[in-house]
């Protein structure tokens, strides 16, 4: 009995931690399974776009880069399933604790309920009994006898069903204790796959990687020339950038004009009302003075009455210094209303946090210089986000703004430029567009279709950002899937 007093307090402690440790465990559950669905979902996109590049008659980088992205998402899903598999086993030595525990308790409610019996047996007659109540000294005391009777009784049958309470909630463990260990099978066998799995990926790279080596100089050529092309795209997009800036501060030196010719006009109207009343004025002083001087009947020796003095004219208001002209700054030129200033701000405020202008997919590309990790002289460098997703699928815009430009790009498809304050977002390389110059357009809202790529056999779009006429690293705007 003792023991068990000891007990209780420990008991209470864990009944109070357990929801919060079971609330964390089930949380990092419920991550580690969102994790894994949008792992499974990576790995999904990339075997279907290397399913597409495989119909290529020849090698390529994309059917290079898709294999490393297949082995990346593997490897990926491979470290989810052991961290799955670490929660099982702490399931699994949770449980086996927990039966050790309920079969300890279960061995002393049945000792306790035997000596209970035992005690019962002997003291089964009634007259035993009804001698222990009437030997009592007092009244008092046989009423507290008779008490501990019914109490001995309704203890007896408490351990009984505690008995009974313990063997099924023992039943209970020992059936989840085998589940996880089933489970833990099942989730031993899926690593085992996948590794398999992993491994027939990496040789089929190295096949791939084989291949291309032998054609790097024509590789190195082409991608030479690629970045030829990608500088005419460049200029282009700053050519528009340019007009867009241009445009914008014609208007507000326009703006700025017509509030000088206003501000001129009206210092003019303030002038001429001042002349005027300086003119009435004068001739109201005169007019005094002629009619004293007719009123006037004293001698002719008498001194005239002086002129009176007419009122002090007003002095006029010093002329505005001359404000030097300065070129507008090209921030103000581009937020010229508290709207599209708080557009900016907006755009800004959504760095890191921009979904991406595909549905589905993944990135192919990165921003900056990427050097080939399996071929140390293929170089890329990219001005965007470049992005990968089925044939003809869907591309989107990043944010909301104004569709400021679609022009072609010689050789490769459609460029669509959205306005977002001060900043630009360019849609380089679709097949067609769905919107128009001028259109403001919303998160989301679909801008044209992704142009198929040769190489990679997918629908590809580039995404570049721009604040005024600086490129922006695109890396650090998009969200990680």
């Amino acid at each position: 009995m003792m023991q068990l007093k000891k007990f209780i307090p420990v008991f209470l402690l864990a009944l109070i931690l357990a929801p919060g440790l079971l609330h964390a465990q089930n949380q990092s559950r419920e991550e580690l399974e969102q994790r894994k669905r949008e792992i499974q979902k990576e790995l999904d996109d990339t075997q279907n776009m290397l399913k597409e590049t495989k119909k290529s008659s020849r090698e390529n980088l994309g059917q290079l880069r898709a294999l490393r992205n297949k082995i990346e998402a593997r490897a990926k899903l491979i470290r989810n399933i052991n961290e799955e598999l670490n929660f099982i086993n702490g399931d699994i030595n949770t449980a086996l604790r927990d039966v050790k525990t309920l079969q300890r308790d279960l061995d002393t409610l049945k000792e306790q309920y035997a000596q209970l019996i035992v005690s019962a047996y002997k003291n089964r007659s009634s007259y035993a009994l009804l001698n222990f109540v009437f030997s009592a000294k007092s009244f008092n005391d046989a009423v507290k006898r008779y008490k501990y009777l019914q109490q001995y009784r309704e203890f007896r049958r408490r351990q009984a069903d505690n008995i009974i309470e313990t063997q099924e909630q023992l039943r209970i463990k020992v059936k989840n204790l085998q589940d996880q260990r089933e489970k833990r099978s099942v989730t031993l066998t899926a690593e085992q796959k996948q590794r398999e799995s992993l491994e027939k990926d990496r040789k089929e790279k190295d096949e791939v990687l084989s291949k291309l080596k032998g054609r790097e100089k024509e590789l190195v050529a082409d991608i030479a020339q690629k970045q030829k092309d990608q500088k005419k795209v460049q200029d282009l997009i700053r050519a528009v950038i340019r007009k867009e800036i241009e445009a914008a501060r014609r208007k507000a030196e326009a703006e700025e004009l017509a509030r000088r010719k206003a501000a001129e006009a009206e210092k003019k109207r303030k002038e001429e009302e001042r002349q005027r009343a300086l003119a009435a004025a004068r001739e109201a002083a005169k007019a005094a003075a002629a009619n004293n001087a007719a009123n006037n009947n004293t001698a002719a020796n008498t001194p005239a009455p002086a002129t009176p003095t007419p009122p002090p004219a007003p002095k006029p208001e010093p002329p505005a210094a001359a404000t030097p002209e300065k070129p507008a700054r090209v921030y103000n030129v581009l937020e010229a209303t508290p709207e599209i200033a708080a557009l900016s701000d907006n755009f800004e405020a959504n760095k890191g946090k921009l979904p991406w202008p595909v549905e589905s997919g993944s990135i192919i590309g990165r921003f900056g210089i990427q050097r080939n990790p399996d071929i140390s002289r293929i170089t890329e460098e990219n001005d965007g986000m470049i992005f990968a997703t089925r044939k003809g699928g869907s591309v989107r815009a990043v944010f909301k703004g104004e569709v400021r430009s679609v022009f072609a790009i010689p050789g490769g498809g459609v460029c669509i430029t959205i306005r977002h304050g001060q900043y630009f977002t360019n849609y380089v390389g679709l097949s067609n567009f769905s919107v128009k110059s001028g259109q403001v357009v919303n998160t989301g809202q679909v801008i044209g279709t992704a142009r198929t790529n040769d190489e990679e056999s997918a629908g590809v779009v580039e995404v570049q950002i721009y604040k005024v006429d600086k490129l922006q690293n695109a890396n650090s705007w998009f969200k990680e899937r």
